[in-house]
């Protein structure tokens, strides 16, 4: 489908720059120059060894990029070493990632994380890091997906506010780390209160261990060989993101924030004025409307696309009350200054974000603007994957810029970004039940955006597939118009117990549109 050129109400720009239609997604605005959006963080543009971290003040967030190192020097090993890092003081952080050179080099193998709390600090106990994240990603062959900035990446997690850390990577297939292995640096604690007990070394794959070492099954059967570990990508960095402050809100965009010492910049303005057909400027948040003014709502936006039918009959949901990128305190300098868009909306996947469910409501907006950090200065990316995010309290955020009424690209589905959009509840729900109020928000918000572009929430459509691992590029593929992220790509994503509540928020989701 060809794509179409669009552009920000009433943004102007000192020059222009001649843009080619780019098919099936165009840009607005221009790209900046290398590095622009990069104000506090002065290497996000150069190259992946590069150390980004913010300059600014506290309020803006900072990253701390450490590289990861063996941790053993036991040359007898056979094998990839694992990598790590021992337990030591840092600045303090929220949210942790690793990442890596080569963006298409998958992790093989086991991210497992400890922090110390600033509070109490209490070290926490081994936590699992989502190692599988190249499902959540731009196309292939798109300008995004090809950019040169981008990393391979675990999920980020969110461990809340930290200034120790302790990590270790272990290549799959190879012997796990023991405890205290590796010496710690100069000036860390390697040894501090809240420590876990050493570990049972008592084998638990129905193995034992002979004088000699040899592995026999309980059986005394000899045991199956272990399968060779494989090689973990080059350039492992553990980032340690603080997501700062949320900035303090003006009245009137373009004036400047008391003690700033310059107006909000052009990217701020444009960020805001994209969402300016449903909300005033410089809205923290969108409000919600009833389903009178919604519908009237819809024919000024897309009243010239609508049939007959449809304006006598429109099936959408109240639009719900949407939180900013204003209103979560969005560092607007950070992403791309254009918005891509897409040609329409015809399904939405539904995400976890697999940062874990160990957050509170008021610090959703710290999680997002962590997450928002670690998708751009850390991945590469040229904003938040996500067009959506909701939390367990069923509240919605605005993720990536453009519109929330608009077609905006995102980058959360690899191979079916183009015509959909992305919905992250944040937390991890594998075995944790969502709950009912982000359950809620999920049919809320896909009533309402769905019906902006007349799907049916309960019905089928069809994508053309960009190329993943479950569909070949180019494949014409059918679709719940809400699907789960493991509908479009094979990934635990959207985890177990919110993926089997998908069939519940399409009906309900249908139920609101009045179908």
């Amino acid at each position: 489908m060809r794509g179409f050129l669009a552009s920000s109400i009433g943004v102007t720009c000192a020059a222009a720059l001649a843009l080619p239609l780019t098919p099936p997604a165009v840009a607005a605005t221009a790209r900046p120059a290398p590095g622009a959006e990069a104000a506090t963080s002065a290497a996000l543009s150069a190259g992946p060894s590069a150390r980004r971290e913010s300059t600014g003040q506290s309020t803006a967030g900072s990253t701390q990029s450490l590289p990861l190192v063996p941790l053993t020097r036991d040359r007898a090993v056979d094998g990839p070493a694992a990598q790590g890092l021992t337990r030591r003081t840092v600045r303090p952080f929220s949210l942790v990632g690793v990442v890596w050179d080569d963006p298409a080099a998958e992790l093989h193998g086991r991210v497992q994380i400890r922090t110390r709390e600033v509070a109490t600090g209490v070290w926490s106990g081994w936590q699992d890091v989502e190692t599988h994240n190249a499902d959540h990603a731009a196309d292939p062959d798109t300008e995004e997906g090809a950019d040169g900035r981008l990393r391979g990446a675990t999920a980020p997690l969110w461990v809340g506010a930290s200034n120790g850390v302790e990590l270790r990577v272990v290549p799959e297939g190879a012997e796990p780390v023991p405890e205290g292995t590796g010496t710690a640096p100069k000036g860390t604690d390697p040894a501090p209160a809240g420590a876990d007990p050493a570990p049972d070394k008592t084998p638990t794959d129905g193995t034992s261990t002979a004088a000699d070492g040899t592995a026999t099954a309980t059986d005394g059967t000899p045991a199956a060989a272990p399968a060779a570990a494989a090689p973990l990508p080059t350039g492992l960095r553990l980032e340690l993101v603080d997501p700062g402050e949320a900035a303090p809100q003006d009245e009137t965009l373009g004036a400047a924030r008391p003690g700033a010492l310059q107006p909000e910049t052009a990217d701020a303005v444009a960020g805001s004025t994209v969402n300016a057909d449903v909300a005033a400027l410089s809205a923290a948040e969108i409000p919600a409307l009833g389903r009178a003014e919604t519908e009237r709502e819809l024919l000024t936006l897309r009243g010239s696309e609508l049939t007959a039918a449809q304006k006598a009959k429109p099936y959408i949901g109240p639009r719900p009350r949407i939180v900013t990128r204003r209103g979560w305190g969005a560092n607007e300098r950070w992403r791309e200054s254009r918005f891509v868009y897409t040609s329409k909306v015809k399904a939405a996947f539904v995400h976890h974000t697999a940062t874990g469910s160990k957050y509170t409501c008021a610090q959703a907006p710290s999680v997002i603007r962590g997450i928002y950090r670690y998708h751009v200065v850390s991945m590469g990316w040229r904003d938040i994957g996500y067009n959506f995010l909701v939390d367990k309290c069923g509240n919605i955020y605005e993720g990536r810029a453009g519109g929330v009424a608009k077609a905006v690209l995102g980058a959360h589905t690899r191979g079916f970004n183009t015509n959909s959009m992305g919905i992250a509840v944040l937390g991890s729900y594998g075995s944790t039940k969502p709950s009912k109020s982000a359950l809620k928000a999920v049919a809320r918000l896909t009533a309402w955006k769905l019906g902006l572009y007349g799907a049916n929430p309960r019905g089928k459509t069809y994508l053309t597939s960009g190329g993943g691992n479950l569909y070949r590029k180019g494949k014409n593929v059918r679709l719940n118009v809400i699907s789960g992220h493991r509908d479009g790509f094979s990934t635990e994503c959207p985890g177990l117990q919110l993926y089997r509540k998908l069939g519940s928020a399409r009906s309900t989701a249908a139920r609101y549109q009045g179908r």
